[in-house]
């Protein structure tokens, strides 16, 4: 049984909450090169190198790349010969953020939920626990800034819906997040299982590494991800909303055995500040 003090697993978590609000992707940034070099339109060339240039600040001055430093989702997969010194997992993960929210002078964005939306001294984040055999511990941060997040849209169609309709609804729900979600995006997106897990995978998406290539192991993921792509570029909404052949830089698609009777599809929005990082205890 291999034990993780608690202290050693608080650092972990804080340093990866610090690193991804201020280090830019290396896939994200490839994406925006390649977009920057390709895009004609002069307002959307200056944007490209608005945010590729704010990039490279952050990460050589220490500061977020966005003042939205997002609420915290921490994707933890854990070995079945895993102990945490104390037990208390979530407690554990919530002095984490708190701890690296300071140090990394990143805005404190979590509240309750409704009536006085104060901030809340009970969860700092959003935790999703997976089992694994093996004795390590891998944590990924993802920072969701959430004027993409509100635009996150499910739909549960009839397990004989074409695919051209859930195409379409994709594409819709892209349109529909317009300039509100800091274009250009990634894109992820979640089909099969539940409601909740449509979503999930949507979200986890959002961790894969977006190559412009989208290549994936099922041939015909890839191409519908490649033809999402293309159609979702076609919108014209460019970066920031100014127009462009860039709205989109990447789709990641994810899927998971559903009902008989029914078929969820999940389509979670990222802005151009996809944030996540991950390490191994």
């Amino acid at each position: 049984m291999k034990v993780i003090k608690k202290e050693r697993l608080k650092r972990a978590v804080a340093g990866l909450l610090i690193k991804a609000n201020i280090d830019l992707r290396e896939d994200v940034m490839k994406l925006l090169h390649k977009a920057l070099k390709k895009e004609t339109n002069v307002r959307s060339r200056f944007i490209l190198k608005s945010i590729i240039g704010n990039a490279v600040i952050a990460k050589r001055e220490k500061i977020p790349i966005c003042q939205d430093t997002g609420l915290p989702v921490i994707f933890i997969e854990i070995g079945n010969e895993v102990k945490i010194e104390g037990g208390d997992l979530e407690g554990i993960i919530d002095e984490a953020i708190r701890e690296g929210t300071r140090k990394g002078l990143l805005r404190e964005s979590a509240v309750e939920p409704i009536f006085n939306r104060s901030y809340t001294s009970k969860r700092a984040g959003v935790i999703h626990l997976k089992m694994a055999q093996g004795d390590k511990l891998k944590l990924t941060v993802l920072p969701k800034g959430f004027g993409c997040e509100n635009k996150t849209a499910l739909k549960m169609f009839k397990p004989t819906a074409a695919l051209s309709k859930i195409e379409d609804f994709v594409v819709d729900s892209v349109k529909s997040a317009g300039v509100d979600a800091c274009p250009p995006f990634i894109v992820g997106i979640g089909i099969g299982g539940t409601a909740d897990k449509a979503c999930l995978l949507a979200k986890e998406a959002l961790l894969r590494p977006v190559h412009s290539s989208q290549s994936t192991a099922h041939s015909k993921i890839s191409e519908l991800e490649r033809r999402l792509l293309k159609r979702i570029n076609k919108l014209n909404i460019g970066p920031m909303g100014l127009g462009g052949k860039t709205t989109c830089l990447g789709i990641k698609i994810l899927t998971y055995p559903t009902h008989i009777a029914g078929l969820p599809v999940c389509v979670n929005i990222s802005c151009h500040a996809t944030r996540s990082a991950s390490l191994i205890l």
